[in-house]
């Protein structure tokens, strides 16, 4: 008989959890974290509804959002955020993102803390939380091979901190823009870096989807193969001095055969002189 009353209980309780945990959540930030989509130019699951509060990583060239429920962090002009175990840049806080290799990921953005990301995925717990966390023994070898000096810099020649696109404050909710009117907005209002053209930097793709399309291009290997093919440029450069124009060709035989005309008319004309009078 005391069952019943002992089943209420530990319902009570659990659908206290419950509340609990979802107000605690939305307290701390207005983000909803779901599965991200791994395509380039997609919405994740994630929504950042309003332009979040950003602060400069202490000694580092990055800001992130204390205030989020997210790893977002934003460095070089972009957003960049780590959910799922993959990452994420933008140039708007909320996307569209595009999906980076981990390869292709800027080394101050691996050197961050472990302590700065306010989401920190379980591999995180046990590693030092005044230190970055450990890409290359979570990566693999592969990935350390080909990033293998990525912890180390000199923290006095740390380049300066990009400017935070601040005009995307006025832009939230049902005010966000499309990929086209962000575009036109960051051509606009957001001048960084000053060396490029705000044009040209806004309409090239990011550095990760130039380099992916690098590897789309033929390898090495095939490229020298076929320069082997192709004949050395000295002949090249030789058989296009043989070569003449058609044109100039029968320029030529028409000159020759008039000089022979004249050769044989001049001829002519010697043979009566030299004849004996009659």
């Amino acid at each position: 008989m005391a069952i019943i009353p002992l089943k209420r209980a530990l319902g009570a309780a659990a659908l206290a959890v419950c509340l609990t945990v979802g107000f605690s959540t939305t307290a701390r930030a207005q983000v909803r974290i779901g599965v991200g989509i791994a395509v380039p130019g997609m919405r994740l699951g994630i929504n950042i509804p309003a332009y979040p509060q950003l602060v400069p990583v202490p000694g580092y060239p990055v800001y992130y959002a204390p205030d989020l429920d997210a790893n977002l962090f934003f460095y070089d002009g972009y957003y960049w955020l780590f959910a799922d175990d993959e990452w994420y840049s933008s140039t708007w806080y909320n996307g569209p993102w595009y999906l980076v290799p981990p390869e292709q990921v800027p080394d101050f953005i691996l050197r961050i803390p472990v302590s700065f990301y306010r989401r920190p995925p379980p591999f995180f717990l046990y590693w030092n939380r005044n230190a970055p966390p450990r890409w290359g023994q979570h990566w693999g070898p592969s990935w350390q091979r080909h990033r293998p000096n990525w912890d180390r810099w000199d923290r006095r020649a740390a380049p300066p901190r990009a400017p935070l696109p601040r005009y995307q404050r006025e832009y939230s909710h049902g005010r966000y823009p499309g990929p086209r009117e962000q575009r036109t907005l960051e051509n606009r209002y957001y001048r960084f870096p000053q060396q490029r053209q705000p044009q040209q930097r806004r309409t090239a793709p990011p550095r990760y989807q130039q380099q992916q399309q690098r590897r789309t291009e033929p390898p090495r290997y095939q490229q020298q193969q076929q320069r082997r093919t192709e004949p050395p440029r000295y002949q090249q450069q030789h058989q296009r001095r043989t070569e003449r124009p058609r044109n100039q060709q029968q320029q030529q035989h028409q000159q020759r055969q008039q000089q022979q005309h004249q050769q044989q008319n001049r001829e002519r004309e010697k043979r009566p002189a030299d004849r004996p009078p009659g």
